[in-house]
């Protein structure tokens, strides 16, 4: 066996013990302050509470009826808020691979929802970077099989892989929103691809996910992550800050947006600042780029933006977009950026025709004026007829 193999085992180990721990008292070194909603804390068991390990709120992210998914759910604090959240017309499951901790999860389970007073919660276990497997499921083939040969490991892996595709833990575009809270950085370098691609698998097309995690300001040297108590404690297996927004880039997001950012260092190690950071990224539509005669105006203050698909906007020009590029930009992280302007009567599906946002067109005004403007007469000695109303300016109210 390899040193570095053998270091892995070793920190996955330490992992898996260091929180199996902290599921019966609490370890103080294990996370940052966070300042949740207090309302949603009133109905936790204090226990629950003290046992939580986080660095963000992405709870706060979260909006009524919607189904979350919570990677490293630990003990169940940022379900039990998201619960709150959605309302009994949502949904939240939350996925944790240490019995320890899903015991404690489920531990309050009943009492939070008599609280609550609805029961949407739902944990099960499984690892984050393989969501399709149930682990429970999985132990059960294993004892079935009661594996003794290599072609019985062989006919056991087989069952696995038509398990994980007939009947997923989770679903493919099942999710509206997954969050995490500081777990990422404890899943194996080698494993993080798949990790995203996972997280991307199970989000509903226009789907988000809201990670909170530690960030480190510089690469973390070799020997840093071969310590285990450094990576158990959420220190040496941090993604560099560039880095954490780049994986949800590589891996078909856009909209990648940095929510929050510590402004100090929660700890120093050898020189290297280690952080919390917030991201928020969606998932593409994948729908057709067709053109129903909508605009937008890139309100600045750049000059110029590029999205992630390449589009190049000028501020203040009027461009034209297809329906799926303006519902994008007009909602989630874009919308503070952009004005809409619909058209004035939207095409059919038979009018609508295929169209590159890419090409930068600008739109004819004509398309857009909405009908509103004053009528005006051709005859240059009669002067122009003004609007009776007083009011200008914004929706709010009138200049």
């Amino acid at each position: 066996m390899s040193q570095s193999t053998e270091s892995l085992l070793n920190i996955e180990a330490a992992v898996k013990d260091r929180y199996s721990a902290a599921s019966e008292e609490r370890e103080q070194a294990l996370c940052c302050p966070v300042n949740y909603e207090e309302k949603y804390l009133k109905v936790l068991p204090q226990e629950l509470i003290d046992r939580d390990y986080g660095c963000g709120d992405p709870s706060q992210y979260v909006n009524e009826g919607e189904t979350v998914l919570d990677l490293g759910s630990g003990g169940g604090k940022i379900c039990y808020i998201a619960s709150q959240i959605v309302g009994p017309s949502g949904k939240v499951i939350g996925v944790d691979m240490n019995d320890d901790m899903l015991s404690l999860a489920h531990q309050f389970k009943d009492e939070i929802a008599q609280r609550i007073g609805w029961d949407n919660v739902e944990f099960r276990k499984g690892r984050i970077q393989d969501l399709a497997a149930d682990l429970n499921k999985v132990n059960s083939l294993v004892t079935q099989k009661n594996v003794a040969s290599a072609t019985d490991w062989l006919e056991l892996n087989s069952q696995i892989r038509e398990m994980k595709k007939v009947d997923p833990m989770v679903a493919d575009n099942s999710v509206d929103v997954v969050l995490s809270n500081c777990v990422l950085n404890l899943v194996d370098p080698e494993d993080r691809r798949q990790m995203i691609q996972e997280i991307h698998r199970v989000l509903k097309p226009g789907g988000r996910a809201v990670i909170s995690d530690i960030v480190s300001d510089e690469v973390v040297p070799q020997h840093m992550k071969d310590d285990p108590d450094l990576w158990s404690g959420c220190i040496s297996g941090s993604f560099v800050e560039n880095e954490f927004v780049e994986v949800f880039e590589e891996n078909g997001f856009y909209g990648v947006e940095i929510l929050t950012r510590q402004t100090e260092p929660w700890v120093t190690v050898e020189g290297i600042e280690f952080r919390s950071m917030t991201v928020r990224a969606y998932k593409l539509v994948d729908a057709p780029c067709i053109d129903y005669g909508h605009a937008v105006l890139y309100n600045g203050p750049f000059k110029v933006v590029i999205d992630d698909e390449d589009h190049v906007i000028t501020r203040g020009d009027r461009v034209a977009v297809c329906k799926k590029n303006f519902e994008r930009y007009t909602s989630g992280g874009y919308a503070k950026h952009f004005t809409p302007i619909p058209p004035a009567v939207e095409r059919t599906d038979a009018e609508a025709v295929p169209f590159s946002c890419k090409d930068g067109e600008l739109r004819d005004p004509q398309d857009t004026k909405m009908g509103l403007k004053p009528e005006t007469t051709s005859n240059s000695s009669k002067s122009t007829s003004l609007p009776i109303s007083d009011c200008c300016g914004s929706d709010s109210g009138c200049c």
